[in-house]
């Protein structure tokens, strides 16, 4: 799982890992860990907001489609907020839709990348070294 790639990252990262798949949640979890990086769950958008407002983290992933608050909702929302923060939250969103019009609609609503499900460790670990490096 953790390639030498991994090696270009030069710290663990903290991320927020969101999603209401258990599976999902400790598959992600693992991936991470062995890429050196912490992974700290939530299993719904409402809170990951929550989790926000107490802690700062390098990297957010985040489930699209989730009961409560769906991804799209919490992007927007920290978007929103980023606009009087200044300061910018960097968003893989998690997805089971790869056409090219679902990512483009990811893109527009803010989002810094993207990994498609099921989760392959390398895409994961190449869109982390995508935007950290």
């Amino acid at each position: 799982m953790g390639t030498e790639r991994s090696n270009r990252i030069k710290r663990a990262l903290n991320v927020l890992v969101v999603d209401d798949d258990y599976f999902l949640q400790r598959t992600l979890v693992l991936y991470l860990n062995s890429f050196g990086h912490s992974g700290i769950v939530v299993e719904n958008g409402q809170k990951a907001l929550a989790c926000l407002f107490e802690r700062n983290f390098d990297v957010i992933l985040l489930d699209v489609t989730m009961p409560v608050m769906d991804g799209l909702e919490v992007l927007s929302a920290i978007r929103s907020k980023e606009k009087l923060t200044k300061k910018h939250q960097l968003i893989i969103m998690v997805t089971g839709y790869a056409e090219a019009g679902d990512i483009d609609k990811l893109k527009k609503a803010g989002a810094d990348g993207y990994i498609t499900k099921p989760i392959n460790p390398a895409q994961l670990e190449s869109e982390l070294e995508r935007l950290i490096v």
